[in-house]
């Protein structure tokens, strides 16, 4: 395998962007295009994470897949209020510039996205959105009820309200909207071409019962959601564990 890190200057946020990359290496010089997974992360965290608290590059090595791992800060992969355009970024030219840069599949059965937390979000909302990019996503405990977590924490903490303010705008029109995964859900589901999901949330983490709230509502609507049951917090022991399930679940072309 190969590791690069990757820096380039945004158009869509007019700003340097940190993105970490691992490649196939005997795969792409033998002129092979590798499925790919974008791989988001958390809150707090940036494109680093993933690799400095599991074996990613490992458990990508046994399947020839291609990791992408981009940085969004706080953003909540939204074109936020306040201006910077992040959904753009991650939806739009993060993967052409990915494909200008590297040898990767462009179609969409080998094209997966996956995150944890806020990126569990931003997982959901890509595949949700662009079912015809994305042949399955994953949320590891994931803030899939957006509106319901804005509301009760912005009652909670008001720094908290104010940040989110910036990104979304008016918190009370959260639902319904765009940002929201629920309604996003319901949309895909008239869609003839829907994504795979996968969801995970330990039974001890703070967001469980907005993963509950939305595996009830997918499985209503008959999405296609794959979901892991079992005690677990918010932490890298969980997440480390639960990624090799994932990886395990994508549905790879060729895969034994």
């Amino acid at each position: 395998m190969a590791l690069l890190h990757t820096q380039f200057r945004s158009e869509a946020l007019q700003i340097a962007v940190s993105v970490d990359v691992i490649l196939p290496q005997e795969a792409c010089l033998k002129g092979r295009k590798p499925p790919v997974l974008y791989l988001l992360h958390g809150l707090s965290d940036d494109h680093s994470i993933w690799l400095r608290r599991t074996s990613i590059e490992r458990y990508a090595d046994a399947l020839g897949l291609a990791v992408v791992m981009p940085a969004v800060n706080r953003s909540f992969y939204a074109d936020t209020a306040y201006g910077a355009k992040y959904w753009t970024f991650v939806s739009e030219e993060l993967p052409r510039v990915m494909h200008g840069f590297f040898p990767l599949s462009d179609k969409r059965a080998d094209t997966f996205v996956a995150g944890l937390s806020m990126g569990g979000y931003g997982a959901f909302k890509l595949a949700l959105t662009l079912p015809d990019r994305f042949a399955a996503a994953a949320s590891l405990s994931g803030a899939l009820d957006i509106a319901s977590i804005a509301e009760r924490s912005a009652n909670e903490n008001e720094v908290w309200r104010h940040e989110k303010e910036g990104i979304f705008g008016d918190l009370d029109a959260l639902r319904g909207s765009s940002h929201d995964l629920l309604y996003l859900a319901e949309q895909v589901a008239r869609r003839k071409r829907q994504p795979k999901l996968f969801q995970c949330c330990g039974s001890e983490d703070f967001l469980y019962a907005a993963n509950s709230t939305f595996r009830k509502h997918a499985k209503k609507l008959g999405l296609d959601l794959h979901y892991e049951k079992g005690p677990g917090a918010h932490e890298w022991g969980y997440w480390d564990e639960n990624i090799q399930r994932v990886l395990a679940w994508l549905p790879l072309r060729g895969r034994k």
